[in-house]
């Protein structure tokens, strides 16, 4: 076989090599993969574990340091799934540009000989006649190899595309998980600081927490001592706020709670859209929907929301339930509350933890009831 027919399966053997030799950083990379999954597992069945267990100060933090691990080591997976996808596309282009250099140049050397098949071509195109036939048939069966490996290699870039648009997918998802673990480093902070590290403390805010949700059930049941007082209009002073820690109260706030037949309702479909002061970290800002006036005036701070909140959920504040109001308070120290609508107002107490939890309400229509806790009248 002629010099120019080794050159060609040399280029040819390259480009294999290059395409199939072991890359030992997208092993490690695969290595550190399993790894990462082995300690996400790890610590998913610790969380479980911990989430069994008596709600208390130690456990707590014990579960937020789990979770935090838990964030850290999915942060690392999606790094490591970018490493390995991005090495395998960068590995695929540079093969297949060696292979495309390769394969352009032999299709020339064929075209040629097709181009000019004369027997004077064959005749003086080399020294030796059969060395031509020979050069003509293995440049064909070689094109022909590489015109079946270039396809398979083509597809395969194309699914490589794919896994690029997942690469983004991830990128996108890693910002996601980092913004997650900052939060969770942030509640953490939270909880330390609002208990400062007392487990009597944390046992004490749990048990007035506990105690609040339930004498609001009692309340809406109709279980409190109630005085008519008559028709009030919409924004007219109704109570204000006790400024200091009160029956089930952990400090000086307004508890606004929306009852339709019954039934709780989250205030922020109701009130209406405005700029306030966020204060109830780690949960974060959230939209308001309504035409209601708010009950206390500018500017508004919000310290806890509705639902399955940081408290109702990590703290398991309300015994797993979720907050069924809206926790506020004015930023500058005034302490009037307002009627969000008009309708007839009642005032109100009940037993709590020893203590009396004052409140008021107004009748509105349309079945709905506003009330509004930890107030004096």
């Amino acid at each position: 076989m002629g010099k120019w027919l080794k050159t060609l399966c040399f280029t040819l053997l390259l480009a294999l090599a290059f395409w199939f030799r072991p890359t030992s950083v997208l092993s490690q990379t695969c290595d550190n993969l399993c790894e990462v999954n082995k300690k996400i597992d790890e610590y998913q069945k610790e969380l479980s574990r911990l989430s069994s267990q008596a709600n208390t100060l130690s456990n707590q933090i014990a579960q937020f340091n789990a979770q935090i691990r838990l964030t850290e080591a999915k942060i690392k997976q999606t790094e490591e799934k970018i490493l390995l996808l991005g090495g395998r596309i960068d590995q695929l282009e540079l093969s297949l540009g060696s292979l495309t250099d390769a394969f352009s140049s032999r299709a020339v050397e064929t075209y040629k000989m097709t181009r000019f098949g004369d027997s004077l071509f064959l005749a003086f195109s080399g020294h030796d006649l059969t060395e031509i036939v020979s050069r003509f048939r293995y440049l064909a069966k070689i094109q022909e190899a590489d015109r079946g490996l270039l396809v398979r290699l083509q597809k395969a870039q194309n699914a490589y595309v794919e896994e690029r648009t997942s690469q983004e997918e991830l990128a996108t998802q890693l910002e996601e998980q980092t913004k997650v673990l900052g939060v969770q480093k942030e509640a953490k902070a939270q909880l330390l600081s609002v208990t400062r590290n007392d487990e009597k403390r944390y046992q004490e805010l749990l048990s007035k927490a506990l105690a609040e949700i339930e004498a609001i059930s009692a309340i809406i049941a109709g279980k409190g001592q109630e005085n008519q007082v008559g028709p009030v209009a919409e924004g007219a002073r109704i109570a204000s706020i006790i400024p200091s820690p009160s029956a089930c109260s952990s400090g000086g706030h307004l508890h606004l709670e929306v009852v339709k037949n019954s039934a709780h309702q989250n205030p922020a479909n109701y009130l209406a859209p405005k700029g306030i002061i966020w204060d109830n970290a780690p949960d974060g800002p959230f939209g308001f929907s309504g035409s209601w006036q708010w009950p206390v005036n500018d500017p508004v701070r919000i310290t806890q929301g509705y639902g399955m909140t940081y408290y109702a959920s990590q703290l398991k504040y309300y015994g797993g339930a979720p907050h069924t109001g809206l926790d506020m308070v004015n930023n500058n120290n005034d302490w009037t509350v307002k009627a969000v609508q008009p309708g007839t107002l009642y005032r109100g107490a009940i037993g709590c933890k020893g203590g009396t939890l004052r409140y008021v309400r107004v009748a509105q229509s349309e079945g709905l009831d506003t009330y509004y806790l930890h107030v004096n009248y």
